[in-house]
């Protein structure tokens, strides 16, 4: 029975790996222990918040390419154009900022226009999924834009809520008005065309809410 402290406990067997040498990379060519390397520039943290912003915007550039074929609508094609140029640009943003932490300019999404929403149901159309590729039409592009932008815009705000960088920061923050932005603009083409339709509750039960809450 081998004594603890014994020469021969813990010895490595022929042909063993030591642990937390090969397996965690230590000892390869291109390691670099905490000491030797530099600092970290970011932390765990905004990096994986913000390795999921890329990602995402990398999706959404993709799926709005795979949309444009089916839009007929000459609004709706100049509307997707402008979204896909901000999200390129928020992207190469992004990116370079984490490669070189250079200066930043990026700017939100605007020229969003205060426009009227109309409010209550107005016979809406029936919706179910589409049985073809071929059945996808305007209506099915701007829906899949919006839930898009708001998706993206939690993910910026969640992203903006963890980084320690403040630059990095700035950018999730723009990154996720860019989106509400973006968001709205989609909303209201779709309301204007009855495509996306805001429900109502009758007036009583609105004011009884409302007026639930007092001014200070």
């Amino acid at each position: 029975m081998q004594q603890f402290g014994s020469p021969q406990f813990g010895a490595q067997q022929p042909g063993a790996q030591a642990y937390g040498t090969q397996q965690m990379g230590i000892g390869q060519p291109g390691w670099q222990t905490p000491q030797q390397g530099q600092a970290a520039q970011f932390g765990a943290h905004e990096i994986m918040e913000v390795h999921e912003v890329l990602s995402s915007l990398i999706e959404g550039i993709n799926r709005f390419q795979l949309y444009k074929p089916y839009i007929k609508d000459q609004q709706l094609n100049s509307m997707m154009d402008s979204h896909l140029s901000h999200m390129n640009r928020t992207y190469d943003q992004i990116a370079s900022y984490l490669h070189s932490k250079g200066a930043i300019s990026f700017m939100p999404y605007h020229g969003v226009k205060k426009t009227p929403v109309q409010y209550g149901l107005r016979n809406p159309s029936p919706m179910q999924p589409s049985s073809s590729v071929n059945d996808i039409d305007d209506r099915d592009v701007a829906l899949g834009m919006l839930a898009y932008h708001k998706s993206s815009a939690l993910k910026c705000t969640m992203a903006a809520l963890e980084c320690a960088d403040y630059n990095l920061r700035q950018l999730m923050q723009n990154c996720s008005v860019s989106c509400m932005n973006q968001a709205w603009e989609c909303f209201t083409y779709m309301n204007q065309r009855g495509m996306y339709q805001v429900p109502t509750m009758q007036q009583n039960t609105t004011n009884t809410m409302v007026n639930s809450y007092q001014m200070q």
